[in-house]
């Protein structure tokens, strides 16, 4: 086995690099935790000091690796000329996977496709982004299971964000009512729930879509409301609140869902044979 590249190397400085690169990874977690906690009470800011944290993480990351290769390695321009092809080589091979998932998450940093604390969507799983770290992100789903997913597979696979950044994010709710009811009617009630739910971002519009769509062996009316939520993390208690209240004012203006209009022109043909 060819060593020669060991020459290239100051033995005497080890103590100082394992030392320095144990401090860098404290460090890392150190800004991590309290950058997480000041995130979480500065609600408006969270995200803004989430990416901070992300950029100062890689920073130390990119430090200690540049402070370490200058200490550890003779730095002559004929040495290092001679050793970078061996070096390289050594490493390539031995840490192939783990430089790839590195450099991902570099790109992941430079090039965001989503931001810690976005919502996305990523093969089969959708969750809030808790962390880019070196050689993965980690996403927590809507049932509170820790996702981790390597940096690589978000360069070659597509991902979807629901709030890009953003705190405020869109959520589309969807009411089925039966075909021959009050449409304009549901439509305003709809509409009152979502814009007097506490979960409603003022700051931006409502829309709500009517559709006919043959559903099972029938046609219902569809009625789908599209507004935002004001902290992405409130996206399903605003579903389930606005939903809950649609379904209590449906009840009470006597408009009814698809299969009690069923139910009653059942019991009706029944009742006149």
């Amino acid at each position: 086995m060819n060593l020669d590249w060991i020459q290239f190397i100051r033995p005497e400085r080890l103590p100082l690099v394992i030392l320095v690169i144990l401090g860098g990874i404290v460090l890392a977690r150190w800004v991590n935790g309290f950058v997480n906690q000041l995130s979480e009470g500065v609600t408006e800011r969270r995200l803004f000091i989430k990416r901070v944290a992300v950029l100062t993480r890689w920073a130390i990351y990119i430090g200690v690796a540049i402070f370490s290769a200058a200490t550890l390695l003779k730095l002559e321009r004929t040495a290092l000329i001679a050793a970078a092809g061996t070096i390289g080589l050594a490493l390539g091979f031995a840490f192939k996977d783990v430089l790839s998932s590195m450099t991902s998450g570099l790109l992941l940093v430079l090039d965001p496709p989503f931001h810690v604390g976005d919502r996305i969507a990523f093969g089969n799983y959708y969750g809030e982004v808790t962390r880019i770290g070196l050689r993965s992100v980690r996403l927590v789903t809507l049932d509170d299971n820790l996702v981790t997913i390597p940096n690589n597979r978000f360069l070659e696979e597509s991902v979807a964000s629901a709030n890009a950044g953003e705190l405020h994010c869109m959520v589309v709710i969807p009411f089925y009512v039966g075909a021959a009811e009050d449409f304009t009617a549901a439509r305003r009630i709809i509409h009152e729930a979502t814009v007097t739910s506490r979960y409603f971002y003022l700051e931006m519009p409502v829309v709500t879509l009517v559709s006919e769509e043959f559903l099972g062996e029938r046609f219902v009316t569809v009625i789908r409301v599209k507004a935002y939520v004001f902290d992405a993390r409130f996206e399903k208690p605003f579903a389930s609140d606005v939903t809950e209240r649609v379904k209590r004012s449906l009840a009470a203006a006597g408009i009814r869902t698809p299969d009690q209009q069923y139910r009653d022109d059942a019991l009706r043909a029944m009742a006149s044979v």
